[in-house]
């Protein structure tokens, strides 16, 4: 396969999966705000720190209110990563690729496109919110879907999954992040309700609430959290499920092409970290840390699997 139908491929689930992600992020934001009225435009700026887009933020805003955020983040023109500019950066792959696709997974991208163009065509009001993030959501999904449901287990299937779990990895590890550095207010709510709680909607921005329930019953606290979303391979928003699939994406490619590059030996090495990792050792060297080491590890491996793959060539 051409290396400009891979990338193509790869970008168009990553950026799928960027729109989910962000209406995640901004409902762990609306929600966590709600918990916290009297500083939330502190949480707002957290939010847009998360996401990356902070400098191009305040390039346009002095403040942090909840209406000028969530409006930047689902539908601002000069945001790369709004809702509206992935979607849109979707379907433009999606249309480079089309041959490379089945006729499913292009109609469900296609009209992903077109009902979160009219949801986003104008601002969302805050009754409105949940509906429009819930429906991002579900577009999103059914992308994915189709994906599964229609495509063969080629390369062009690898390089969709690859792109999906990379971006999806690097988002629950900001969310969790988010909570543990920038939202805690003081050293004296660890372990409080108000603690709790917040990390309680960590779990719903990732719906992951009823599966931790599940496996802990009601002992909702911060480190069994971290384990869950970072080391739990069931969970699949978890980091180790996400490297795990990554690690086994690109080891069908290799047998495919017969070649093993950089890239494998960067994610192998990611994925058993996570497989033989315990959480005691990442709270004891610092769990902000870790996920920082662990986003810029990422981020190394998706420019490398660009390059090992000639994505741009």
């Amino acid at each position: 396969m051409l290396g400009k139908t891979a990338g193509g491929v790869f970008w168009m689930f990553r950026y799928l999966e960027r729109a989910e992600n962000t209406a995640r992020l901004i409902d762990a934001g609306f929600r966590i705000a709600l918990t916290r009225a009297d500083s939330a435009e502190d949480e707002w700026a957290s939010i847009i720190s998360t996401a990356g887009v902070r400098d191009i933020y305040e390039n346009e805003y002095e403040s942090f209110d909840a209406a000028t955020v969530i409006d930047f983040l689902l539908r601002g023109k000069n945001n790369p990563s709004s809702v509206a500019s992935v979607i849109e950066a979707a379907r433009n792959n999606a249309r480079l690729v089309r041959t490379a696709l089945t006729r499913e997974v292009w109609e469900a991208t296609n009209e992903c496109w077109m009902i979160l163009c009219d949801l986003l065509k104008k601002p969302v009001r805050d009754r409105e919110l949940p509906e429009v993030l819930a429906s991002v959501r579900r577009q999103t999904a059914l992308v994915r879907a189709a994906l599964h449901g229609t495509m063969l287990r080629n390369d062009i299937f690898d390089f969709g999954r690859i792109g999906t779990f990379l971006e999806r990895a690097d988002n629950t590890a900001r969310i969790l992040d988010v909570k543990y550095y920038v939202l805690l207010p003081s050293v004296s709510q660890v372990g409080s309700r108000l603690d709790n709680t917040q990390w309680d909607m960590i779990l719903r921005s990732v719906s992951a609430q009823r599966s931790y329930r599940w496996l802990n019953g009601g002992d909702v606290n911060p480190r069994g959290i971290a384990e869950f979303l970072l080391l739990d391979s069931r969970m699949p928003r978890s980091l180790a499920f996400c490297y795990s699939k990554i690690s086994d994406n690109l080891g069908y490619l290799e047998k495919d092409y017969g070649e093993r590059h950089l890239c494998h030996e960067l994610a192998d090495a990611i994925s058993d970290r996570f497989s033989t990792g315990a959480i005691e050792h990442i709270f004891e060297d610092g769990l902000h840390e870790f996920i920082e080491r662990f986003i810029s590890e990422s981020n190394a491996l998706g420019l490398q699997i660009e390059k090992d793959y000639r994505f741009y060539e």
